[in-house]
């Protein structure tokens, strides 16, 4: 792990707070909420015992759990420059810290409600279109406060949460899924993070967000 996002994770650790710029930003690392079954996008280095047999994707209530923290950058080609805020519509590849695998979604059933599987996939954060997300929110750009959507580009479903919950080796994690038809189920959050500030200010600007502090 280079020095910068070791730096991520001992801020993320120490929560150091900040306001700074609204906006998610590229190059930023986040954690994702669920409002509706209050939990965060999580991964692991543990793998499906069935589908795709890839790195699994759940939602954790553990609020501080390093695995849920996820590095917002572009797919190779529509690159994705430090510090610019992402838009409305852009189309973002989400890497998970920790692994380095990319979220991913592909034509398998998910193993408790037989939805369309979430996976990470890929090694030091290359993959392929499976991994490819368009941001769905209102207005021209991505706030850190907006409940948006993330819709697969390959597959059109929306990344989501059932109320399925794992046994072990993942005891009471939620079953993270593909949705043809997302509701409340869909949205998401950005909680927790190291953000990027704008390059108006300085390239190597960041700023932690701390979502009790809004």
């Amino acid at each position: 792990m280079n020095l910068f996002y070791g730096s991520v994770l001992l801020s993320l650790a120490l929560c150091v707070s900040g306001r700074g710029n609204q906006l998610v930003t590229c190059g930023s690392v986040v954690k994702l909420y669920n409002s509706y079954y209050k939990v965060r996008l999580h991964s692991h280095d543990v793998k499906y015992g069935s589908g795709s047999g890839q790195q699994s994707v759940t939602g954790t209530t553990q609020q501080e759990d390093h695995n849920s923290n996820w590095l917002i950058k572009g797919p190779p080609k529509q690159p994705c420059k430090r510090g610019v805020p992402v838009s409305c519509g852009q189309t973002i590849r989400i890497e998970h810290l920790a692994t380095k695998r990319n979220l991913h979604s592909h034509h398998f059933s998910s193993p408790l409600s037989d939805q369309q599987e979430i996976s990470a996939f890929g090694e030091e954060g290359e993959g392929d279109t499976g991994d490819d997300w368009i941001v769905i929110c209102d207005g021209e750009e991505w706030a850190r406060h907006d409940a948006i959507m993330l819709r697969h580009h390959d597959t059109d479903v929306y990344l989501g949460v059932t109320g399925n919950q794992y046994g072990r080796p993942i005891f009471g994690q939620n079953e993270v899924v593909g949705l043809p038809r997302p509701g409340v189920q869909g949205k998401w959050q950005t909680m927790e993070g190291v953000y990027i500030s704008p390059s108006s200010f300085s390239e190597d600007s960041r700023v932690f967000h701390d979502p009790t502090e809004l």
